[in-house]
């Protein structure tokens, strides 16, 4: 060992070392405990000294408030910025080789009506190349959050729990509820890959186009036990924009917005079931599209040019509100379609079109 390596065996000898520039390589020895926030300055490596060595920043953490809106560091894809969050745990290593491993149980951030400011929960790695995240659980408790961000902002957006590219994930469990608030703030977002996603209480959006779950990494199951209802402009209930989800289980989709799509495929799935029906109250208005606000009718299931599913069952029925909304649009082929229910659109005005 020389000059440039240090070994460290307490939370306090860390973070000297990762403000040392002539420390190159920190080696953890041991468990280090409650761990502050820490960042590796440029060049600096850190690896552990055996399998038991490990840092804990967190377990059970509860943030009150917080506010990560001046963060300026912001991850870039899809023609939008992702603002950091309360609970912010980001591999910026440029280096395909270093990987950070963690296991994230008990979060949770804000109050109902007092949410935290940004994201709530985000977690990511350095991009589609890079150093990875690799997380074995991210377990969430309530989360409330509001970005903040200003309307007519398209290429920022915000999540209440988000998992960023190069986010590998084992299981995400969202345990209590999860609500945004603000302008671009999705309620659950992926960017990553994550084998099993399930929400176990309700998701909630109160802003124009805050989406309840939007996917453009790989979700292999997803299933979310609670409904999805959203009240903002353009706010839809689920989308899948880029990658995929295998398995996509809800209990019931309701939107109350002009532009709020209920469910909106734009890429090939496998199956997707809904045990509670979809339901929309809104007409034609904007929303929010990869950093571009467009158009959208607040048709109740919308599978677009590209999009496809191999089965799709829908009990308690697809229903409309607003004029001359269409429960459901095909551009893309559905292998196997089930709706028990039947389709209803409340709100006519099908003779003008």
């Amino acid at each position: 060992m020389n000059n440039q390596e240090k070994i460290v065996a307490t939370v306090d000898a860390l973070v000297a070392a990762t403000n040392d520039a002539s420390v190159q390589r920190i080696v953890i020895s041991g468990k280090l405990s409650n761990a502050p926030s820490i960042s590796l300055t440029r060049g600096q490596s850190m690896r552990g000294e055996d399998d038991g060595a490990a840092i804990t920043f967190v377990n059970g953490l509860d943030i009150v408030a917080a506010d990560a809106r001046g963060e300026k560091d912001r991850p870039h894809g899809y023609g939008v910025y992702v603002l950091q969050g309360a609970f912010t745990l980001w591999n910026m290593q440029l280096d395909d080789d270093v990987t950070i491993s963690a296991d994230l149980v008990g979060l949770s951030a804000g109050r109902d009506g007092a949410p935290v400011r940004g994201s709530g929960i985000f977690v990511s790695g350095a991009g589609d190349k890079g150093g990875r995240l690799i997380v074995r659980r991210l377990e969430t408790d309530a989360v409330y959050s509001d970005g903040g961000i200003a309307p007519g902002t398209p290429d920022q957006i915000t999540g209440g729990v988000f998992t960023v590219y190069g986010a590998h994930v084992d299981v995400v469990r969202n345990r209590g509820p999860v609500t945004t608030y603000g302008v671009n703030d999705m309620v659950l977002d992926n960017w990553g890959v994550v084998d099993r996603w399930t929400a176990e209480a309700k998701i909630t959006s109160h802003g124009p186009s805050g989406i309840g779950f939007v996917n453009f990494g790989t979700v292999h199951e997803l299933k979310v036990n609670a409904p999805i209802e959203t009240f903002g402009q353009g706010a839809r209930g689920f989308n899948v924009y880029t990658g995929t989800v295998n398995l996509a289980e809800f209990d019931r989709v309701a939107t109350h917005a002009d532009g709020a799509v209920g469910i909106q495929i734009s890429q090939p799935i496998g199956r997707l079931v809904v045990h509670r029906g979809i339901e929309t109250f809104g007409g034609t208005g904007p929303s929010l599209v990869k950093g571009v606000v467009i158009s959208l009718s607040a048709i109740g299931l919308s599978i677009k040019p590209g999009g496809s599913a191999r089965e799709i069952e829908i009990s308690g029925g697809i229903k409309t509100h607003g004029s001359g909304v269409a429960p459901i649009e095909q551009h893309g082929s559905i292998e196997s379609l089930r709706v028990n229910g039947g389709f209803v659109a409340a709100g006519g005005g099908f003779d003008k079109i």
